[in-house]
């Protein structure tokens, strides 16, 4: 079965999409990545999110313009390429992920998935995180679904996605654990965004940074934060860590732009490294696997741990999640949870998401019969379907 993965991240950076296939004998899952492709938001739209993001406040006729324009985004981009695909799954763009008193409550994504429907014809599985949090989990990391299966025979190893948020899987022998670290990139950019007076989104191949020193105050002020020693399960987002965190934080503080950019470096690697600290493999992803000076200093706090990417083990860097998002539609469409209860706190294994039919009639299969325990990513195949050009 052929499905398109559709997300875009906390960065709000574009829209990522993968095309897989994917099929099960017995308990294992076969994932072939077939291609991927990054669309940038029109930039008004990316605009208007990022405007629109905590601790703005954003009105209902706000939230309403998103949905439509995200979701119409959302199905440009599965249009280039759903050409002989059977199904489309979409994480949509995050916007709001509620948690309070260390329990989710809800998390709003938008990009409604009639519109990707609409315009591919495919049916759309989308919504795919509420359900585990009305079951008492978090609905994040999902990527622990996909890298519970992936790493089953690397214990101990732990997949890091380096995103606006950073989060970790740990696969030990005796079980997994995952959760949000706190912030992957999404400081880093603010920072970058700030210094740079606009001129630059993030810190481009971890430059600013390298020219800079880690300010040691700062680095005690931002390391004291709360969410760090909270117990997993646990999730977080932009609601914490954003422009105004980083103003508190720096307040009364002389620091040099580039001492900015260096601690915020730091941080990330810090409290990344805490949670890795036990593996011997560190399989890394996301945006933030492209900045050097932000791997060097991971490489720096886990002397003895190999550091890769995701690249070497079969899945490219940039398209992770968005093969993620194909194989949690995959999992919905054929009857199997797609939630690792251990990861996100969930009560038990939950099916996740909604269907919105396409042109045809839905045509379910039957549900798996077996538990999935395993799964193996393919060699791409020699000529690998093409990447037209995003629409005009």
């Amino acid at each position: 079965m052929r499905v398109v993965g559709l997300i875009s991240g906390t960065s709000v950076d574009g829209i990522d999409v993968a095309v897989a296939e994917l099929d099960v004998t017995g308990d294992e899952v076969v994932l072939a990545p077939l291609g991927h492709n990054s669309l940038p938001y029109p930039e008004d739209l990316r605009r208007e999110l990022l405007a629109a993001l905590p601790p703005a406040a954003a009105t209902l006729e706000q939230v309403t313009r998103l949905d439509t324009l995200v979701g119409q985004a959302f199905g440009e981009a599965a249009a280039t390429m759903s050409a002989g695909a059977d199904l489309v799954a979409s994480l949509g763009q995050t916007v709001f992920h509620w948690v309070e008193g260390g329990r989710a409550r809800g998390s709003l994504q938008l990009g409604r998935p009639a519109w990707i429907a609409e315009r591919t014809g495919l049916p759309v599985v989308a919504d795919l995180r509420v359900r585990d949090i009305a079951a008492g989990g978090h609905g994040a990391p999902l990527a622990s679904t996909l890298d519970a299966l992936w790493l089953h025979d690397l214990a101990p190893a732990v997949a890091l996605n380096l995103g606006g948020i950073a989060n970790v899987t740990v696969v030990r022998a005796d079980g997994v654990l995952a959760f949000d670290t706190g912030p992957g990139n999404a400081l880093l950019d603010l920072a970058a965004h700030d210094v740079t007076g606009g001129a630059q989104s993030s810190d481009l191949d971890g430059a600013i940074a390298a020219r800079g020193r880690v300010h040691p105050e700062l680095l005690e002020r931002l390391l004291a934060e709360p969410y760090y020693s909270a117990p997993p399960p646990k999730s977080t987002g932009k609601e914490l860590f954003h422009a105004g965190y980083l103003r508190a934080a720096a307040a009364g503080l002389d620091v040099a732009d580039e001492d900015l950019l260096a601690t915020l470096t730091e941080l990330t690697a810090v409290t990344v490294a805490r949670a890795c600290a036990e593996a011997t493999t560190v399989i890394a992803s996301g945006g933030g696997a492209d900045n050097p000076s932000l791997m060097r200093a991971l490489a720096r706090h886990l002397p003895g741990t190999r550091l890769a990417t995701s690249d070497e083990f079969g899945l490219p860097r940039s398209a992770k999640e968005a093969y993620l998002t194909a194989l949690l539609g995959w999992l919905t469409w054929h009857g199997i949870p797609a939630n690792l209860p251990a990861a996100t706190g969930a009560r038990g294994p939950r099916l996740l998401g909604s269907i919105t039919p396409g042109t045809h009639p839905l045509a379910m299969p039957a549900p798996h019969p077996a538990t999935v325990t395993r799964l193996q990513v393919a060699a791409a195949p020699a000529q690998p379907i093409g990447v037209p050009d995003a629409p005009s």
